[in-house]
């Protein structure tokens, strides 16, 4: 039997379909390293070793990997391996220095201050023994001396009742992903980049995003216990915690939308990334320039071709036989969000959403708005865009979600029938969605009144649904009232209003 055929599929995060063995119910084999950065804490420290000390988990299975971020004196922990942070300083320094120096097949985040239940680590690593991209999230209570009864984080406790434990969090499950206490396999980890060393606060989050790019699946356990001595600095400086991270995390996390409200602004990660093949002069530049005038703002292009045939040396200016490519790579050379690339990327990650363009064809204003905000409504993982036929077939594009590909390649190589099993797929019509040959498409050259004319009519759409909405609710109501309706009958047209109301 195949490894594919083997693992079992999760769609989107609703591990509800994986049996996980009680504890205590079963054999473990994977090793595990806890990665503990610190900086001073020492007795702290101690006190969390020697919790670890005493679990379930087989001892032969477990090393302690503790990373001194410039403690003075350094940090000497009887149990567990010291290693200094060399380059940099801060939490993700230091959780990229332990993370190096990691053996295990999994990777355990702990802070410095926890004291784990005896099954706290045997909890985490049954998930891992089931599939290879889980992100484990423990139930960490905070205390303010050990022994007593803890509490969860607000945030945490009303995140998992409103998301079933996150089985209904969909693409936002990472945000509940945190350093005090969580594990993910260690080949996942390297795949998703590491830990971002130049983070010393949201490193958590940010990296949390980049393990949900690269196809993981959250999972909060609450037999996973364990007690944090004192609160979070969430708890005790939340305003100024949220003034710091938001700073970072809009450049770095392209989900958090409403921290890109700037209509213009230019950021390290984009949230759609269109990849254009280089053919003419004038038709590629037809769609680049589409795309970079389009919404969202936040689009990047890569424009494929043979850009390492072109050479500095003496050639004919006019007549050279890559000068169409050369005369692209002059035109966008200064320009932040094109890149190019000799062959097509196989992901866009840490990017959300990978938009393949093929040659000749041209979204219009707001098409990958719309394709987007098509594929977050059921959280699809492709959206294919029928454009033309061709003697080949379908010529189409295709919107991919890169959390969907990236899980979906950690099974079966990326399959299209897989994607679709896990996230779902749809078929929809170019012209529906404003996507037309190059030569059709209106230039957004000095006529910025006509891509502002296509958002107003948008809005002037919806302003007329809602109008609608209302009409049909008062009209449901009158009906209901004329009727005399009984009050199975009432419950049922009561809530078909409240459906029409939220949808308007």
């Amino acid at each position: 039997m195949s490894r594919a055929a083997r693992v079992p599929r999760v769609r989107h995060n609703d591990y509800g379909t994986l049996e996980p063995p009680a504890i205590g119910a079963w054999r473990p084999e994977l090793t595990v390293s806890v990665v503990i950065p610190a900086r001073g804490r020492q007795e702290d420290l101690e006190r969390t070793v020697a919790s670890l000390a005493a679990q379930t988990y087989p001892a032969e299975l477990v090393e302690v990997v503790v990373a001194d971020d410039g403690s003075e004196p350094p940090l000497d922990v009887p149990g567990a391996r010291v290693v200094r942070v060399a380059e940099g300083w801060g939490r993700g320094a230091a959780r990229e220095t332990g993370r190096l120096a990691a053996t295990g097949d999994v990777v355990h985040w702990l802070d410095a201050d926890m004291i784990l239940a005896p099954g706290h680590i045997e909890a985490h690593m049954r998930w891992h023994h089931l599939i290879d991209h889980a992100v484990v999230i423990g139930d960490t209570r905070f205390v303010d001396a050990p022994g007593e009864e803890g509490v969860q984080s607000a945030y945490t406790r009303k995140t998992l009742e409103s998301t079933r434990m996150l089985k209904d969090a969909g693409a936002g499950a990472y945000l509940l992903h945190t350093g005090a206490s969580s594990s993910v396999r260690a080949d996942l980890l390297r795949a998703a980049g590491g830990v971002d060393t130049g983070l010393n606060m949201a490193e958590d989050t940010e990296l949390g995003y980049r393990l949900a790019q690269a196809g993981a699946v959250f999972i909060p356990d609450p037999e996973a216990c364990a007690e944090h001595v004192g609160p979070s600095t969430v708890m005790r400086r939340e305003k100024d915690v949220h003034r710091h991270n938001w700073s970072y995390l809009g450049d770095l996390v392209p989900d958090l939308r409403w921290l890109r409200a700037h209509p213009r602004r230019h950021w390290r990660v984009p949230y759609v990334r269109v990849v254009v093949p280089a053919t003419t002069y004038e038709e590629t530049r037809g769609a680049v320039d589409a795309v970079l005038a389009g919404t969202p703002a936040d689009a990047a292009v890569t424009i494929t071709g043979p850009w390492d045939e072109l050479t500095d040396g003496r050639r004919d200016c006019l007549d050279e036989p890559f000068l169409d490519a050369r005369l692209l790579t002059h035109l966008y050379r200064h320009e932040p969000r094109v890149s190019f690339a000799v062959e097509e990327p196989l992901s866009a990650a840490p990017t959300p959403f990978l938009l393949r363009l093929p040659a000749g064809w041209a979204p219009g204003a707001d098409t990958l708005s719309r394709l987007v905000r098509l594929a977050d409504a059921d959280l699809l993982g492709l959206v294919c865009v029928a454009l033309a036929e061709s003697p080949h077939g379908v010529v189409a594009a295709r919107l991919e979600r890169t959390a969907a590909f990236a899980r979906a390649a950690r099974l079966n190589g990326a399959d299209d029938d897989l994607v679709d099993e896990m996230f779902g797929s749809l078929w929809v019509s170019g012209a529906e969605y404003g996507l037309v040959p190059v030569a059709e498409a209106q230039s957004p050259a000095g006529d910025a009144a006509r891509w502002r004319a296509v958002a107003a009519e948008r809005l002037a759409e919806v302003k007329s649904l809602k109008a609608e909405v209302e009409r049909l609710s008062a009209e449901v109501e009158r009906l209901s009232a004329e009727a005399g309706a009984d009050s199975g009958e009432q419950g049922r047209l009561t809530s078909l209003i409240r459906h029409l109301r939220s949808a308007g």
